[in-house]
């Protein structure tokens, strides 16, 4: 008798039942349920970080820009605001008129890019939009210089502020 139950043992086949491997599956659907969401809104996080950065440099060098002119160190007309023409410049550089070597002024490394923005191929300073100084806050419009960019994105942030507005 103990013959035979071993060899039903032995003869039972190896390996998972369809129930098994169902329940195994639903338990990697619900985890992956719960960790993709969580991937996006870290993902969008990041971006916003990204584009936090990316404003403070750019203004800061708008900021530095405008305190050069004051000084005295780049030429500007008179009636002008004595903010930089385009983004270009900030990155370009600009002569320093207080230096007889023509030496150069430079305010950014790079233009950072608007992490927001969809076409990854566009120049980096085609991706911000530009505010001039006789522009209203309320209604930014490019002018003849540039004293702020903004994101050109129709999304809002995470803090419920649409990032036009940050």
């Amino acid at each position: 008798m103990r013959a035979v139950a071993l060899s039903r043992l032995s003869r039972r086949p190896r390996g998972f039942t369809l129930i098994e491997l169902m329940v195994t599956l639903a338990i990697l659907a619900l985890l992956a349920s719960v960790a993709v969401p969580f991937g996006q809104l870290t993902y969008q996080r990041q971006q916003e970080t990204e584009l936090r950065r990316a404003l403070i440099q750019i203004r800061s060098a708008i900021d530095a820009y405008r305190q050069a002119v004051k000084e005295g160190r780049i030429d500007s007309a008179a009636d002008a605001s004595g903010y930089p023409p385009n983004l270009d410049v900030l990155w370009k550089g600009v002569a320093d008129k207080t230096r007889p070597d023509a030496s150069r002024l430079y305010f950014l490394r790079r233009i950072p890019r608007d992490p927001f923005y969809p076409d990854a191929s566009a120049p980096a300073a085609e991706t911000w939009g530009l505010r001039s100084y006789r522009s209203p806050p309320d209604a930014p419009a490019a002018g003849e210089d540039v004293y702020d960019v903004y994101s050109l994105s129709t999304r809002t942030g995470l803090n419920g502020i649409a990032y036009r507005e940050w």
